[in-house]
This record gives structure tokens, sequence and C-alpha cells, in this order.
């Protein structure tokens, strides 16, 4: 089910107070907003507003025997992925980028946000589709920068379609092949990365990879590989 709000603060919020509220919020179910005036993205950046962009949320019940959590992120950017490349011609430089963004010709066009609440993963997607925010010192952008815009409603059934195909393939199949697949939708190996890990100085080096559980490796210039667990990460064009 897709429910849709004219406004709101934000979707993750919305979720995250039914939940603490003692809602039971199945899966499958998306919560979409026309307009969100209070969204964030990581490391509390602002990503609210844009008219016929998607912001909506959704929520994954974990259970025993699920991969790890922090896997989701790489199994949102899959299906957001997935979605997006029905609407773009190809070739129009749609790349996944560690952990949880993607970008479309050097820019980013969307971002994920996961949070829990009572136990319950909520997945929180921005996308640009008909235009970007300003993020000061980021290059972003839309789908509609220079091709059609897609109906965000068209969008929103085609992203639930995908994620709930990713997710079905994450419990029953494990990391492994989702991990190989996230790595064919990215950056190839070898693409200069800048890391800023959180109270860390920057760290510069080469996309390595992922490691079995996600963790990006990144290949320094001493010829060894650091497996980076968090941080903000820079492409070369960035």
């Amino acid at each position: 089910m897709i429910h849709t709000v004219a406004e709101t603060g934000s979707t993750n919020a919305d979720l995250a107070a039914r939940i603490m509220g003692g809602d039971y919020l199945p899966e499958g179910d998306w919560l979409i907003a026309d307009r969100q005036t209070g969204g964030k993205g990581r490391l509390g950046r602002a990503w609210n507003d844009g008219s016929g962009n998607f912001m909506g949320s959704t929520a994954v019940r974990l259970a025993p025997g699920d991969p790890s959590p922090a896997s989701l992120a790489l199994l949102t950017g899959l299906a957001v992925h997935e979605a997006l490349s029905g609407f773009i011609a190809q070739g129009r430089g749609l790349l996944l980028k560690w952990p949880n963004d993607l970008m479309l010709n050097h820019g980013k066009v969307a971002g994920i946000l996961l949070e829990m609440t009572g136990g319950v993963v909520i997945v929180g997607i921005g996308v640009n589709l008909a235009s970007a925010p300003e993020i000061p010192g980021r290059k972003v952008s839309a789908l509609g920068d220079d091709g059609p815009v897609p109906s965000r409603d068209d969008f929103a059934r085609a992203l639930a379609s995908a994620f709930d195909t990713e997710l079905q393939r994450w419990r029953s199949v494990g990391l492994a092949p989702l991990l190989r697949r996230w790595q064919s939708a990215a950056h190839p190996k070898g693409t200069p990365l800048t890391v800023l890990p959180p109270g860390e100085d920057a760290v510069h080096g080469t996309f390595a990879g992922l490691a079995d559980d996600g963790n990006l490796r990144l290949a320094l210039a001493d010829g060894s590989i650091r497996t980076i667990h968090a941080g903000d990460v820079l492409l070369a064009q960035t």
C-alpha cells in the first residue's frame, strides 16, 4: 500500500511516531509526501521540499536469520537504482556510491537514510526527479536536468516493487549475491575516492570493492587496504 500526504515534516519521523505510539507497520506499506519541510539526510543534512520529487519511507521488520541491518542501505540503493533505470536512457551515468547514495552524471540524484525505532528499520528515500536541492559544496542532479521527468506516482510504484523484490532476495539468498550486484552497479574498482571518517582527517585512496559484510575497501597509496565502516565518501569528480 502506498499512502500519500500533501505535506509533512518528515516521512521517517511520521513512521517513527506511529511505531512509538504502538502502531504495527506492515512491510510493503509506504508513506510518501508531496512536500516535506523537515526532512534530513545523512549527518543531519537537510533534504526537503522538492515538488515533483520522491520523498518517502517504508519499514523493515527484522527477523531472526536476516543479514546485518546495516546492509539494508546497500539493498535500498540497488532497489532505487533498479527503479530509476526504468526511467532514464542507458548511458546517462547512473552509479551507486557507498554507502547509500546514487549519482547521475557525477551529481547526487538520490539519498537514503536508515533509522532504527522500536526494533524496526525505517528506510527513508529522497530522489530528485523534477529538480535538485542546493547542497553547499556538493554537485546534485535531477532526472529532469536533461531528460523527461517521470510521474512521482509511477516512480513510487516501481520503487515499491523493486524494494520488495530486493528484500525477498536479501532474506532468501543472503548478502553475497547482493554485494556482487551492488558492485556491478557502482563506480568501477580503481575509482579515486576521498573518505571522511567520523572524527578523522580525510583519507585518500581508490575503490577496492566491498568487504564480505558490505563495508568499503579503500586501497591506500602504500598498497595497504583499509576497511571503512562509516564515513562520507566523495568521488574524485565531486
